[in-house]
């Protein structure tokens, strides 16, 4: 059994003294935030604090802790910073490169979201639509609510759902479709529902799924799992096309994104694929999980592209939905993908398993940043941002007119990279002269 091919809870490792202190100095510096936010005009990165940032990486590769990286900042359009780091691939000496090829993991579920989006502009979706209308399997949705029986054992009960999951639950992840990393009562579940047995398409799982009962009731509670899996396959009912030609055709060739899909065709590309260090265990075997299921375009976490590649996508969502002129997303939907859905106002809860973090809501595919939070992140009110298994990530700052992206294939290191990149990109951004730009909520 798989867990989601996304951000999973912390894993417990032991990581040398000297680098916890460097990114336990970063979170207590960004601590002091300014309460006022400034135009993106009154930003551009500092050449020292960039150094900085390549400096961390720089020591990340020397220290062994990943092969490789590529880092990317753009601003106003243009790159501000693009610097690639070590070895796409160590067993073979390959160089890291801004056409190396990574598995995008969970950083596939914002474009399966444009994508869904895109339909329901187009009028073939509703959000509104119940699943079943799509995929008949979950017309009789059941949910589980775990008890104890008679000999004090952890088990379950079924109830019918107080309603079926729709497509904006799929989107927003409080469909009740859950991941066999909670554990407990809910792996089982889901073990039980044999879901990645043998060869299988979108259509096989999506129905596998809905075979599973629900580990909540519909539109109550955000859970991390096979949402956009099933969203995938909704996307090839309403479209009439299998997931990857309807993205290839609706977004990869417009956006230019050459080397984004789900499988590799040549052996050029092949020689371009970044692969996780050996002892990286619990990656290395998602990524051969991946790759044994070719058959399998998973809306949730299957898609591979690059640096270039993602970059485009990314300044599309900066750009409120429009690249180059052509415009993928109305404004209404993407106003609608980018607002937080989840909050203390909408009754959707959530427990530990929460992977948009302290201070970020959650919109269609994306987290939302909505006010401080009790670490004090840097960052702006509205920034949109997601992550993934591997490492990979991605945070976009329309106060800024900025996103930054980076690329690498790392579980077992993701966590603090993350935290760090993310204060060390924003460092660049603020200096004595200019004020800082996190701008806490209510203040």
């Amino acid at each position: 059994m798989t867990q989601p091919a996304g951000p999973a809870f912390p894993s417990q490792r032991t990581v040398h003294a000297s680098r916890w202190a460097l990114i336990a100095s970063l979170m207590l510096y960004s601590a002091d935030v300014s309460t006022t936010a400034c135009g993106a005009e009154a930003n551009v990165p500092s050449a020292d604090e960039l150094q900085l940032l390549s400096d961390f990486f720089e020591n990340e590769v020397a220290t062994g802790k990943i092969s490789g990286a590529v880092a990317l900042i753009q601003q106003h359009g243009r790159p501000v910073y693009l610097k690639t780091f070590g070895m796409r691939d160590v067993r073979t000496n390959r160089p890291m490169t801004t056409d190396t090829i990574f598995a995008l993991r969970s950083m596939t579920k914002p474009i399966t979201s444009v994508a869904t989006m895109m339909l329901v502009d187009a009028g073939k979706l509703s959000l509104d639509d119940p699943v079943a209308k799509y995929i008949p399997s979950f017309a009789d949705a059941k949910v589980a609510f775990e008890k104890t029986n008679a000999q004090g054992e952890p088990s379950f009960e079924l109830v019918p759902a107080a309603r079926q999951p729709t497509i904006r639950d799929l989107l927003q992840q409080t469909s009740g479709i859950a991941g066999a990393y909670i554990g407990g009562w809910v792996a089982k579940l889901y073990a039980e529902g044999h879901l990645f047995d043998g060869q299988f398409t979108n259509a096989d799982l999506a129905e596998r799924i809905g075979k599973v009962p629900l580990t909540r009731q519909p539109g109550t509670f955000w859970r991390y799992g096979y949402s956009s899996d099933v969203l995938g396959r909704v996307i090839e009912v309403a479209s009439g096309e299998t997931l990857f030609h309807f993205m290839k055709r609706s977004i990869f060739d417009p956006l230019g994104m050459t080397h984004t899909k789900f499988v590799l065709d040549t052996p050029e590309e092949l020689a371009l694929m970044a692969e996780p260090l050996p002892g990286d265990v619990n990656l290395v075997e998602q990524e051969r999980m991946r790759r044994s299921h070719p058959e399998w375009e998973s809306g949730g976490g299957g898609l591979v592209s690059t640096i270039v590649d993602y970059g485009r996508f990314a300044q599309m969502l900066l750009n409120g939905g429009t690249f180059e002129g052509k415009r993928y997303l109305s404004s209404a939907a993407f106003k609608d993908m980018t607002k937080d859905r989840i909050g203390p106002d909408t009754g959707i809860g959530h427990d530990y398993f929460y992977f948009p973090g302290d201070g970020f809501g959650y919109g269609y595919g994306l987290a939302v940043r909505t006010g401080a939070g009790e670490t004090n992140q840097p960052g702006s009110i509205g920034e949109l941002k997601w992550d993934s298994l591997s490492g990979t990530y991605v945070g976009i700052d329309p106060k800024l007119d900025m996103f930054y992206l980076l690329m690498e294939q790392t579980d077992n290191e993701r966590g603090p990279i993350r935290v760090a990149f993310r204060k060390l990109v924003y460092d660049a951004f603020t200096s004595n002269e200019v004020v800082r730009v996190y701008n806490p909520v209510g203040r």
